[in-house]
C-alpha cells in the first residue's frame, strides 16, 4: 500500500521544507516537492507540519507503586500516546529484588506484548549489583536494552555508592549509557521525618521535604562519580535552575551530561501543593517535585540553548481514588502525573506558538534527539528514505482545549486541565498504518524495537 503526504512541511532537527512524503509499506519510500505517485492514495497535508514521529522515553506503563498499579497499562497508555503523537514509547522494566534482569525483561515484554498499540523498548532498572548482573549487562545488549536507570533515593531501589559506580564502570565496558534519578535520599528521608514527627502530613509538606537543593546535590555528586569512571550519564526528569548548574559545570570540565526534563517541570509550580483541597493538592504529587515559576523559565532557556536533549513524560497515571492514599500522611500518596497524550501539543502551545522555541527544537526534543541518544535512529526519528513511516500531520492553525473527559489515558484527571492550546495532532502514521485522526483511534499492534548505541 501506498500513501503519499502531499504539500506539508516537513520537520528536522535541522530546518523546515516544504516537500511531499510518499509511504510504501511500512517504510518511507520518497521525500521531495511534486513526488510523482499516481497509484498512491493522496492525502492533502497543505499548511500542515510534518514531524518524525514521536518518542517518549520516559513511561512507567503496569507498575506497581506504593502498594497500588499505575492506571494505565501498556494497553491504554500506548493508545494515549499515539493520539497526541507519539509512536514509541520506552519504559522501564524493573526486576524484583534479587531477580535476574532476565526475569524482569522477560515480564516486561509479557505485560507489552500483544497489548502497545504503538512500537516499544525498555530500559533495565538496576536496583541491585553483584557477579551475576554484572554478566548479564552484556546479555541485555544484545537482547536490543542498551539503556538502564539507577536511583540515588528510594532505599527499595537504590545502590550503595560503591556499587553504583561499579555498575557506571561496566556499562562503560559494555557499551551502555545509565540514566539516573536524582534526589540526595539522606535529605528527604531527614526532611520528610521532621514534618511528620511535627504533624505536617498534608501535600504542601512534599516539595518542602525534597527541594531543589536535594536534587542538585544528587546530580553533582552523580557528576562527579562519573567523572572519575569517565562515563557519560543521562539526568531524567530534571527539574530545577540549581541542577542545571550542576550541569553546566560538569560539561565545562569536559564531561558529556545528558539531560532530560518533563512538561509539567516547564508548565507547572509548586503552589498547587498548598491547596486546602487535599486531591486537589495530591494529583500534583511526583518526584521530583513541581518547582518554582524561576524554575520553569530557567528549563525553558535551556530548551532553547540545546543544553536539555529531550522532553518525556515520566507518565505514571494513578486515579483520585488511589492518590487518597495518602490522604493522612503526604508520603503515601502514590507519585506520579499523567502526560503522555498531551505533551506535544503542550511544546507546541507553550514552547513553538509562545516563542521560546522552535518548531525544529520541538522535533529535536521530542524525535530526533531520543532516537539518537536511545539507539534506534535512523530507524525513527526522522522522516527519510529507509526510515520507518512513523509521521505525525500536526495542524499549526487548530485550537483546542485540554480536559480529562477528552482523553485515553486511563485516569480521571490532567494536571494541564483548562489548558487552550494552540495546533493539534491530525493524523498519526504508524509504520505506515494510519494510527489515529482527529482523536479517533484505529486499531494498531505496535512492535518492539531493539536498540543499539552508537
Amino acid at each position: 500500500m501506498k500513501t503519499l503526504l502531499k504539500g506539508g512541511y516537513v520537520v528536522s532537527g535541522g530546518g523546515t521544507t516544504q516537500a511531499d512524503v510518499l509511504l510504501e509499506g511500512e517504510k518511507i519510500a520518497a521525500v521531495g516537492p511534486e513526488l510523482p505517485a499516481a497509484d498512491a492514495q493522496t492525502v492533502d497535508c497543505g499548511g500542515k507540519l510534518l514531524f518524525p514521529g514521536f518518542i517518549d522515553a520516559h513511561t512507567h506503563f503496569d507498575l506497581e507503586v506504593a502498594g497500588t498499579i499505575t492506571a494505565d497499562d501498556f494497553a491504554t497508555g500506548t493508545r494515549a500516546a499515539l493520539r497526541g503523537g507519539t509512536t514509541m514509547v520506552i519504559d522501564f522494566a524493573a526486576p524484583d529484588k534479587g531477580e535476574t534482569l532476565a526475569r524482569g525483561l522477560a515480564r516486561w515484554r509479557e505485560k507489552a506484548e500483544g497489548r502497545a498499540a504503538c512500537d516499544y523498548g525498555f530500559h533495565m532498572t538496576i536496583d541491585d549489583w553483584n557477579p551475576g548482573i554484572s554478566r548479564e549487562i552484556g546479555d541485555m545488549l544484545d537482547q536490543g536494552i542498551p539503556t538502564f536507570k539507577m536511583y540515588m533515593t528510594y532505599p527499595a531501589m537504590m545502590l550503595p555508592e560503591e556499587d553504583m559506580y561499579r555498575a557506571l564502570k561496566r556499562l562503560k565496558e559494555a557499551g551502555g549509557l545509565a540514566g539516573v534519578h536524582c534526589e540526595n535520599n539522606g535529605i528527604t528521608s531527614a526532611l520528610a521525618g521532621e514534618a511528620k514527627a511535627a504533624g505536617r502530613l498534608s501535600p504542601a509538606s512534599h516539595p518542602r521535604t525534597r527541594p531543589a537543593p536535594a536534587e542538585a546535590a544528587a546530580v553533582g555528586h552523580l557528576l562527579r562519580m562519573a567523572q572519575v569512571a569517565d562515563v557519560p550519564v543521562i539526568i531524567v526528569h530534571l527539574s530545577a535552575r540549581e541542577s542545571l548548574e550542576e550541569v553546566r559545570s560538569a560539561r565545562r570540565r569536559g564531561q558529556t551530561v545528558y539531560v532530560e526534563t518533563c512538561p509539567h517541570y516547564l508548565l507547572l509550580e509548586d503552589s498547587v501543593y498548598d491547596n486546602p483541597d487535599f486531591l486537589e493538592a495530591a494529583k500534583y504529587v511526583c518526584a521530583p517535585p513541581l518547582r518554582k515559576r524561576e524554575d520553569c523559565e530557567a528549563l525553558w532557556e535551556a530548551l532553547k540553548n540545546g543544553e536539555i536533549q529531550t522532553v518525556a513524560t515520566d507518565h505514571c497515571s494513578f486515579t483520585l481514588a488511589q492518590k487518597r492514599a495518602g490522604q493522612y500522611d503526604f508520603t503515601k500518596i502514590p507519585g506520579g502525573l499523567p502526560g503522555v497524550e498531551h505533551r506535544a501539543v503542550l511544546l507546541y502551545t507553550c514552547g513553538v506558538a509562545a516563542g521560546r522555541i522552535s518548531a525544529e527544537d520541538m522535533c529535536g526534543v521530542l524525535s530526533e534527539n531520543p532516537a539518537k541518544l536511545y539507539g534506534c535512529w535512523p530507524q525513527k526519528g526522522v522522516i527519510a528514505p529507509g526510515s520507518d513511516a512513523d509521521i505525525v500531520v500536526f495542524d499549526p492553525a487548530a485550537e483546542g482545549r485540554i480536559t480529562a473527559e477528552d482523553q485515553s489515558q486511563n485516569v480521571d484527571y490532567t494536571p494541564y486541565e483548562g489548558i487552550q492550546t494552540r495546533g493539534a495532532v491530525e493524523r498519526v502514521y504508524l509504520r505506515g498504518v494510519l494510527a489515529a485522526e482527529d482523536g479517533r483511534m484505529f486499531r494498531t499492534t505496535g512492535r518492539f524495537v531493539h536498540r543499539k548505541l552508537v
